[in-house]
């Protein structure tokens, strides 16, 4: 009997264990960025539409440019050409992988490129680790957003 509910016991925290790796930690939510310097540049919204993920700056830390005028994305291509930075969608088409979300991309508006993109939230949900890369993972770049 001791036996049976020590194995009854394992089989339990073992399913437990697995149900919670199954669901990732949720990456929706409003995020501060904060750049290498460690200064918090804006705050993005991240949020889920048909079934995706998309992401748009709600916050800037300097939301004019040195005329005064709102930001723009002047080096952005298509239909984000000569948008406002502040509510531009810069995280798109993010789709669930195991822990992790995938198969999207990031927009830079500072220089008008769009990587490849993942998003993990991590510690508990407190933060959310953003790689953006051209090609394979390897060769990007990585920040930490922390949750606001």
């Amino acid at each position: 009997m001791k036996r049976f509910l020590a194995l009854s016991a394992a089989l339990g925290c073992s399913l437990a264990t697995s149900l919670v790796l199954a669901n990732p930690l949720p990456v929706t939510g409003q995020w501060r960025t904060i750049d290498e310097q460690g200064v918090e540049q804006s705050v993005v919204e991240i949020y889920e539409k048909g079934g995706k993920i998309f992401g748009k700056i709600v916050s800037l830390r300097q939301p004019l440019d040195e005329k005064g005028k709102p930001k723009i994305c002047s080096a952005c291509e298509g239909a984000d050409k000569n948008k406002p930075v502040l509510g531009l969608v810069i995280i798109r088409n993010m789709v669930r992988d195991d822990d992790e979300y995938d198969d999207g991309t990031i927009l830079d508006p500072n220089n008008g490129e769009t990587y490849s993109c993942k998003l993990e939230a991590i510690e508990g949900g407190k933060k959310l680790k953003v790689r953006g890369f051209l090609g394979i993972s390897l060769l990007g770049r990585t920040q930490t957003w922390l949750k606001k």
